[in-house]
């Protein structure tokens, strides 16, 4: 083992200068994948997809010109000079609640009371509210022997006050959604103004996941000496399933060629195959010599920390994407490579999670010139400006520091050391925890 000053160029596996940057590794996944094949789905499915089609109106929306307000529906030009010491009294002509389709007119000198969202009648150009009327206090709340023949307006109405005209939010034949468009729940309520009950979309990707090696146990019996519990198909599965694809757990391959070529002749029905562990340069890590033997492969030592070790490629026509083992390592190279190319398969144009800028609260070092991914708490100041510190201790199994992190600081690879005060971006993971104290 080298001493830890020896020269980088006397470390061969850690001379940085031939690692791929992690711009370009990443350039080489998201070159290999495409938004996925359209499909018909229902719209509530459809949450969180993409449009794969454009959405055009066949209808307006509102369909017809309808009140805004509890009210009066009246001529807004009659209630010219009202007040409440000297009231305009027109006479009520009927009622109108919403859903009616009752046809009323509102005459000269008359009005009709309608609910919100009822038809306007014909010849109203205003509604005038119930608390803008001697309606208030003295309304159908209270028992009256005669049916109310009059109203009397407190104040003047404007041209189309409180009215809703038709197409106010969507015109028929307009653009209402284009395709490329994340449907969310507004979106959703609108295909349901629509009437449509089913959209085109980019499906969700499905995601094979396999953990490979003799040392790991799946959840259920107890570990004996030398085995690992297998969290790293589960985190990587959360993962998959939370960035929109439908994760498939494979299980675990063991150290032997065959069974590795098995699993894998299995996932191929998959559109994204994650492996983790297999990729390094250790005699059991074999990942990398059956995709050589089985497909296409790019093996990498990329310019990150944690994560180092990635492989790239296809194995019968499936993107493979090979992790390291370690458990942090491989959330991280999940985070920053198969997030993208899983949202660029559901057509996302936002790749990446959401970054802010943080100032740093306490030193960092960042020896070996590889990008930094540190578990990071991002907290926000009085000021609104938001400050990072480090989540816990960074060893590449150290899962528990991640699961403290809402982000990941993102240290250059020329920096040897962060100071406190110094402003970096920060990757977030969760949002919700940057309000606390």
């Amino acid at each position: 083992m080298p001493e830890p000053n020896t020269p980088l160029s006397e470390r061969p596996w850690e001379d940085v200068d031939h690692m791929v940057g992690v711009d370009e590794a990443l350039a080489r996944v998201l070159a290999s994948v495409a938004p996925l094949a359209p499909t018909e789905t229902s719209i509530l499915d459809a949450d969180g997809l993409v449009l794969a089609e454009d959405v055009i109106a066949d209808v307006d929306i509102p369909p017809f010109r309808n009140s805004a307000m509890d009210g009066y529906a009246v001529r807004y030009s009659e209630t010219a000079g009202a007040s409440i010491e000297r009231p305009i009294n027109l006479t009520l002509v009927g009622s109108l609640a919403a859903g009616s389709s009752d046809q009323l007119v509102v005459e000269p000198q008359t009005a009709v009371r309608v609910m919100t969202g009822a038809v306007m009648p014909e010849g109203a150009d205003a509604v005038v509210r119930f608390e803008e009327t001697d309606e208030t206090g003295y309304g159908p709340t209270r028992n009256e022997r005669e049916p109310r023949t009059m109203i009397g307006i407190h104040r003047p109405a404007k041209l189309m006050d409180n009215v809703r005209p038709a197409g106010e939010d969507v015109r028929c034949g307009s653009m209402v959604l284009p395709a490329g468009t994340l449907i969310r729940p507004p979106e959703i309520g609108l295909l349901a103004a629509l009437n449509r009950s089913t959209v085109r979309v980019h499906r969700r990707p499905k995601v094979a996941i396999l953990s490979t090696g003799d040392e790991i146990v799946d959840l259920g019996p107890p570990l004996r000496l030398g085995q690992i519990r297998n969290s790293n198909s589960y985190t990587l599965a959360a993962m998959a399933k939370r960035y929109g694809a439908e994760p498939v757990i494979f299980g675990i391959a063991r150290d032997t060629i065959s069974e590795l070529q098995h699993k894998l002749s299995e996932a191929q029905a998959a559109d994204l195959i994650v492996t983790s562990g297999g990729v390094s340069l250790g005699d059991y890590d074999m990942v990398k010599d059956v995709l050589r033997a089985e497909g296409t492969i790019d093996i990498w030592q990329v310019r990150m920390k944690p994560g180092k070790p990635l492989a790239f490629g296809q194995v019968g026509g499936t993107p493979l994407l090979g992790l390291p083992g370690n458990p942090v390592a491989a959330a991280v190279s999940f985070e920053q490579f198969a997030r993208p190319a899983i949202k660029r398969m559901l057509g996302r144009i936002d790749l990446h999670a959401p970054t802010i800028e943080a100032t740093l609260t306490e030193r960092i070092d960042n020896r070996g010139h590889r990008r930094h991914y540190v578990r990071a708490i991002v907290r926000r100041a009085a000021d609104g400006t938001f400050q990072v510190s480090v989540a816990g201790d960074q060893g590449a199994g150290v899962l528990t520091s991640l699961a403290r992190a809402n982000g990941l600081l993102v240290l250059p690879e020329q920096l040897e050391a962060a100071e406190p005060g110094m402003h970096f971006p920060v990757q977030m993971i969760d949002w919700y925890t940057t309000a606390k104290a």
